[in-house]
């Protein structure tokens, strides 16, 4: 792990790159990394989360900014200028229930091919999937999910890199944190190793490539 600037981490992630954002409706979500990623114009990104937030918060940055091409996640429906440019085809959708959408990004971060879920059977979810039956029961194979890189929020940082949650602020964080092949963090607070007990540990220092320094 390594403490860098913003501005040094954000460049490192091309235009067009696959990115996760950690965040549910905006909380939990690295603000300033969004916030510099629109500065910088990171274009054309591929962007896998939750939801499309709303204008001016959390990923709704993004959007107002037109910078996704590609969006993965399990609704839009709170941020009218990603539904817009769903609709005029200025990016493409997948819309994904969500918890498969949490369980291919869990298989994604444990070297998993997929996940296989009742979820979808029968409805248009299940168009182009490969569809499987184990005693007697159709299931959906839905495949792993992954990105270049993965923005994550958390409320704890020690100078390893190892972080801890506040409450539901967790989220989507830690599990994308296992699933990205970079790992670029901002904390509320980072604190000297060992004030944060092992126990407490939610995203081990391992999994950690790069941590923003506040201040």
């Amino acid at each position: 792990m390594r403490a860098v600037s913003v501005e040094e981490a954000v460049a490192m992630i091309p235009p067009g790159a696959s990115i996760m954002v950690g965040g549910f409706m905006g909380v939990g979500t690295p603000e300033r990394l969004l916030d510099e990623v629109v500065r910088q114009q990171k274009t054309g990104l591929t962007l896998i989360c939750n939801d499309a937030a709303i204008p001016g918060k959390g990923v709704g940055k993004l959007f107002d900014a037109s910078m996704v091409s590609r969006l993965t996640a399990s609704h839009i429906g709170l941020n009218p200028k990603a539904q817009q440019q769903m609709l005029a085809n200025q990016i493409t959708v997948d819309l994904i229930p969500q918890g498969t959408l949490v369980e291919r990004i869990r298989a994604g971060g444990c070297g998993l091919g997929g996940v296989l879920t009742p979820t979808g059977v029968g409805t248009t979810v299940a168009e182009g999937k490969r569809q499987i039956e184990i005693g007697g029961r159709p299931f959906l194979l839905e495949t792993a999910l992954r990105a270049e890189f993965a923005l994550i929020h958390a409320f704890l940082a020690d100078y390893l890199g190892n972080l801890s949650y506040a409450l539901t602020a967790r989220n989507f964080n830690s599990i994308m944190a296992m699933a990205a092949d970079t790992v670029i963090v901002t904390a509320e607070h980072i604190v000297p190793i060992g004030v944060i007990a092992p126990d407490h540990v939610v995203t081990p220092a391992p999994l950690v490539d790069y941590l923003i320094a506040n201040g």
